[in-house]
């Protein structure tokens, strides 16, 4: 039964249709490019973390691996039409979060310097499945497409439509061959963005043209060595993030794992930068005290613990407090449930990280 939204307002309704007479493509194949999964190459699954790790990982962190958080599929054509067709594990479902974020894919087109937004798939929540025209234009123009994946389902099954004849190709080049790799939470993976384009990684990775590897897990980045050695057997990368505080109970959680994730980083990758992101206001911090206090408490420690660090000789780690990443006056504005940002969250998160990912990366804000 259709809501009175649906029944009135079309725009309100999934989208049916349109995608007959299109060529169904495996995006696994070239020239289509999937980025964002370090172990794609080699397994060519839609997964975060490697199908049989080495390490043992934690139950949380080997499901919530199979959620395509930052995962992009990326090519040039010159299709007038660019359809999806997506088979998920199951119907997509949260209590504040968009199904659009979930389980949805958007699109992005580079139609001159920049990607932009295109469109959303919006589809039926009840069903596991779907397949949604996203891209549509009279004019026969070649143009770079980004298709971002699902942040809090898998994908079983994934398909691009094309014409019949058009012209398909590789995506521009990144700026960097390595990526940005990111460990952290919930947040990280994305929750809770109305769709996946708004990820504060996602977000960073189009304005710099750098792939970003997002390994956030919902409840669940706690730091365990396990994990920091599956991370730190990702063959290379430009910069390591390192986000997670805010899963780690007390702070007693972060001050055991922390000096030793950022050991067994090192011990594989001794010159490649680190940055470590102390956690965001929550928002009752405006009329309580005692998150206020934890997390000074736990950003005095992050803060010093690079600070040794660096006077030790590891000149390539770096702090930056997330104190005012969500804003310095609303920051309770910017989130879904006190917690997990919205899109202009996000974005604010985006606005303040690029500028000091740009200086450690290329020695400049530009």
């Amino acid at each position: 039964m259709k809501s009175a939204a649906q029944k009135y307002d079309r725009n309100m309704r999934p989208h049916l249709g349109h995608c007959k007479g299109l060529v169904w493509r495996d995006p696994k194949r070239v020239p289509f490019q999937v980025a964002g999964l370090a172990w794609f190459a080699k397994e060519r699954a839609w997964r975060r973390m490697p199908k049989r790790p080495k390490w043992k990982l934690p139950e949380a962190v080997d499901g919530l691996a199979n959620h395509t958080a930052g995962a992009q599929v990326r090519f040039r054509t010159d299709a007038r039409r660019v359809a999806v067709k997506v088979r998920l594990p199951g119907p997509p479902g949260m209590v504040h979060m968009a199904t659009t974020g979930i389980a949805g894919v958007d699109c992005y087109v580079n139609d001159g310097k920049t990607p932009r937004y295109y469109g959303t798939t919006k589809f039926d929540p009840k069903l596991p499945r779907y397949e949604i025209l996203l891209f549509e234009h009279a004019e026969r123009r070649t143009r770079d497409f980004t298709l971002y994946l699902p942040l809090y389902s898998g994908v079983k099954d994934l398909q691009i439509g094309l014409e019949r004849g058009a012209r398909l190709g590789k995506p521009r080049a990144w700026r960097l061959p390595k990526p940005v790799v990111v460990y952290g939470t919930s947040i990280t993976q994305g929750g809770c963005a109305s769709r996946p384009g708004s990820a504060f990684t996602n977000i960073l990775s189009r304005r710099m043209n750098l792939e970003f590897v997002n390994l956030g897990f919902s409840g669940s980045g706690r730091g365990e060595p396990e994990v920091a050695r599956v991370i730190a057997s990702i063959r290379s990368a430009s910069l390591f993030v390192l986000d997670y505080e805010a899963n780690t109970g007390n702070g007693a959680g972060l001050f055991a794992t922390m000096p030793e994730f950022i050991r067994i980083l090192r011990a594989k990758h001794p010159r490649t930068p680190i940055l470590v992101l102390s956690r965001v206001r929550i928002g009752r911090e405006w009329l309580q005290n005692e998150p206020r206090q934890k997390r000074a408490v736990n950003l005095r420690f992050q803060h010093d613990l690079v600070k040794k660090l660096r006077a030790t000789g590891d000149k390539h780690i770096h702090f930056y407090p997330g104190t005012d990443l969500l804003g310095v006056r609303d920051w309770e504005e910017c989130t879904v449930d006190g917690s997990h940002p919205t899109d202009l969250g996000f974005y604010r998160m985006a606005d303040a990280l690029e500028p000091v990912a740009r200086r450690i990366l290329f020695g400049s804000a530009l």
